[in-house]
C-alpha cells in the first residue's frame, strides 16, 4: 500500500450567493455556501477525479485554459488562492 500526496492550486471565487472552488491543474469545479464548504467539496471532487482517472487509465493533469482562469479573468472576485493537498492511497492487485 503506497500513499501519494498530490499538491494542486485551489482558488475560491465569490459568486452572488455561493462560493465556487476550482482546482487549476485539473479543471475540477465545485461550490458551497461557505468558503469551508466549497474547499471540502473541492477536496472530495478532486479525490474522486484522480481515482477515476487512475482506474480508467486517463491523464490526470488537464489544466484550466488560460482564457478561463479566474485568476486572470475574475481577479476582483477571488477570495483565496490556496494549496490543495490530497493524500491518496494506491492499492495494487494481481
Amino acid at each position: 500500500m503506497n500513499k501519494s500526496k498530490f499538491i494542486f492550486t485551489g482558488v475560491l471565487v465569490k459568486e452572488k450567493s455561493s462560493v465556487t472552488a476550482l482546482c487549476l491543474e485539473l479543471d475540477v469545479v465545485t461550490e458551497g455556501n461557505t468558503t469551508e464548504q466549497a474547499k471540502n467539496n473541492l477536496m472530495e471532487a478532486v479525490s474522486l477525479y484522480i481515482e477515476t482517472a487512475i482506474e480508467n487509465n486517463l491523464p490526470i493533469m488537464r489544466p484550466v485554459p488560460e482564457e478561463e482562469n479566474p485568476l486572470v479573468i475574475q481577479s476582483k472576485q477571488i477570495l483565496e488562492k490556496f494549496p490543495l493537498k490530497i493524500d491518496f492511497e494506491i492499492h495494487a492487485y494481481a
